[in-house]
């Protein structure tokens, strides 16, 4: 959820715009207002601000400065949806027109709709643990397939974790650095992956630009965190971040599998979707790069839709988003993959 820049943006200037108007005609001397009776200059435009929906907006009743101080309350909910068709391909091209969306069940209507590469905030959430040891190198090309289809105006970070997590580069738009970084990583230790997690989570909100996603390497589930499952299930649905994963995970039959890994794919895989991510599970590590690289061509071929929503309560209770295509006529029945919902406000 978010409040729009630009109308906050407006709504400031118009207020101090129409605050100055009224004080500086306050102010003037008699002499000044006559002065100012015999000019020809026009009278000053009036300034309309028009709202999207949502409640009225009032002057703070506890600030002396009332009639320069506006209160918008505005709600705008973001939901980015990719579209693939039966053979898995992202399907481009489709208009507003082609979707609907409804929270608990009640249609919204569709504030904004957008389809261009919107600039990305990333964090790339690595797996250094003892077991890595020898999937490090095919992971480190799939860093590299991942960055090759990022854009001037991302920004990424790297959290590394093995007994713990650490963030290794804060956010930058040097995608070489981190590939330096990652050069140089050894697998030690145990597998913290609930806690890298929540490291990447809690850094996002640093994050510049609005469409936000994490992409965790990693090759089993966890045996070294702090953080519960719960807790981390509660987090990633509280926050505006799309989560994707790609699990190293040995085959099913392969014998000294712990249990840890044997619950990994299903611990990726409800958080991913969760965020209207996904969780890619391989068992041959050659198949890294082209994975990354999927993932990163999903990012920049997502639809951006955006409402009001029609429940204005701010009651912090969790609102289930579901969208619905309707079917363009010649093509194969697509699918569509979304967030799943978001807590509304409490204030």
């Amino acid at each position: 959820m978010r409040i729009t820049k630009q109308i906050i943006t407006f709504a400031l200037i118009g207020a101090a715009f129409a605050t100055a108007m009224q004080v500086g005609g306050s102010d003037k001397s008699k002499a000044e207002d006559k002065q100012k009776k015999t000019q020809s200059t026009p009278p000053p435009a009036r300034v309309n601000i028009e709202r999207r929906e949502g409640k009225p907006v009032r002057p703070d009743e506890n600030d002396d400065t009332r009639g320069a101080s506006l209160r918008i309350d505005t709600n705008l909910v973001l939901i980015p949806v990719s579209v693939t068709d039966p053979l898995n391909r992202f399907v481009t091209g489709l208009e507003r027109e082609n979707f609907k969306i409804f929270e608990d069940k009640v249609e919204q209507s569709i504030a904004q709709f957008a389809s261009e590469d919107a600039p990305l905030s990333v964090g790339l959430v690595f797996d250094t643990s003892n077991s890595m040891g020898a999937k490090l190198q095919k992971s480190r090309q799939a860093a590299a397939q991942f960055f090759k289809t990022a854009n001037p105006e991302d920004e990424f970070f790297l959290v590394q974790f093995n007994d713990r997590p650490e963030m290794v580069v804060p956010f930058t738009g040097n995608t070489e650095e981190i590939q330096n970084r990652l050069t140089f990583t050894q697998a030690k230790g145990r597998t913290a992956l609930l806690d890298g997690i929540y490291l990447a989570m809690n850094s996002m909100k640093k994050a510049k630009n609005p469409r936000k996603a994490i992409l965790v390497i990693s090759d089993g589930g966890d045996n070294s965190s702090r953080y519960t499952e719960s807790e981390i299930k509660n987090l990633v649905r509280e926050a505006d971040v799309q989560l994707y994963a790609i699990g190293i995970f040995e085959s099913i039959g392969a014998r000294g599998r712990t249990a840890e890994e044997l619950s990994g794919p299903g611990l990726l895989n409800d958080l991913a979707e969760q965020t209207g991510g996904k969780h890619f599970s391989i068992e041959n590590v050659n198949e890294l790069p082209d994975v990354a690289a999927k993932i990163g061509i999903e990012l920049r071929n997502q639809y951006l839709i955006g409402y009001s929503p029609k429940n204005q309560d701010r009651d912090g209770k969790y609102r289930k988003v579901q969208v619905k295509l309707v079917q363009p006529r010649g093509l194969p029945p697509l699918r569509p993959t979304w967030r799943q919902g978001y807590y509304a406000p409490i204030q």
